[in-house]
């Protein structure tokens, strides 16, 4: 089982942005001449942290997209100490300074430059198919939603296989479908998640340096409207396993997984209730 060709295509062999050749941020910047609007109805919305590599494999992707949905594409620095401003600089998208540390403060700053109605979150370290606008904006635009998440998958390497990846993501899907019932925000990661600007402007993100920004995101808006799950496997984005690295092995990092969803298997049965997400210090 091997990596899609597709995603083979905007993985870049470079290890700092010096190594980066000036015709690639041609060629990048040619098509996002062509894919990006003035006018955007959409607005992908990117923050990055210390990513002066990885952007531009994101980029690269998104600025292939073949959609009709006007869209423009919006960068966050959230303080980077790297050269991902520089890259930022010399891509043609619009991009912002968020000085205050964390993923929230990052995905706000963004929320309230963008243009569009409808915005999606995207991650820096993340790979694009070419319908992800399409589709994520196609579950938006049914009957009350007004917040959509999507699926990935992970981009297989040495020692993190492909078909070892594979089960974690079925495993992950899942729990994804039983968490959709009650408690969808769990499913609800900026790898792959979109929302009306005009509801997630009322929300706002937490303010302050902790993960599950929009997880918190997506339960304030379900008082507003659905959450939808995009279930295409065509429509995945794709990442790199870093996050297991960070564990140690995959297996280790996937019996973790296990124990922790069998644990607390019986809160999915239930609607959590009411709450101050900001002040709430739970990460998941």
């Amino acid at each position: 089982m091997k990596n899609p060709s597709w995603v083979d295509e905007h993985i870049f062999d470079y290890n700092c942005f010096e190594e980066v050749p000036q015709h690639l941020f041609d060629t990048i910047n040619a098509k996002l001449d062509m894919v990006q609007s003035n006018c955007p109805l959409v607005s992908v919305v990117i923050c990055a942290w210390n990513e002066e590599v990885n952007i531009l494999q994101t980029i690269s992707s998104l600025c292939r997209m073949k959609t009709g949905y006007p869209f423009e594409i919006v960068v966050v620095n959230n303080n980077s100490t790297d050269n991902t401003q520089v890259v930022l600089d010399k891509l043609n998208v619009r991009s912002f300074f968020q000085p205050m540390q964390g993923w929230g403060p990052a995905r706000q700053l963004g929320l309230e430059n963008a243009r569009g109605k409808y915005i999606l979150i995207a991650d820096a370290d993340a790979i694009y198919p070419d319908v992800w606008i399409d589709e994520m904006v196609h579950e938006l635009l049914q009957p009350e939603v007004v917040c959509v998440y999507g699926r990935y998958s992970f981009i297989g390497e040495r020692d993190y296989p492909r078909w070892m990846l594979y089960i974690h993501e079925k495993l992950k899907d899942i729990v994804a479908e039983l968490r959709q019932f009650k408690r969808p925000f769990l499913n609800a990661y900026g790898i792959s998640m979109g929302f009306v600007r005009e509801y997630a402007l009322k929300v706002g993100y937490v303010m302050r340096n902790i993960r599950g920004e929009d997880g918190r995101m997506c339960f304030d808006l379900m008082r507003f409207g659905k959450i939808r799950q995009l279930r295409l496997d065509k429509a995945r984005a794709w990442t790199f396993p870093r996050v297991f690295k960070k564990e140690g092995s995959l297996r280790h990092a996937i019996l973790n997984r296990v124990k922790k969803e069998l644990n607390r298997l019986p809160e999915m049965f239930y609607s959590m209730p009411v709450h101050d997400t900001k002040a709430s210090a739970n990460e998941n």
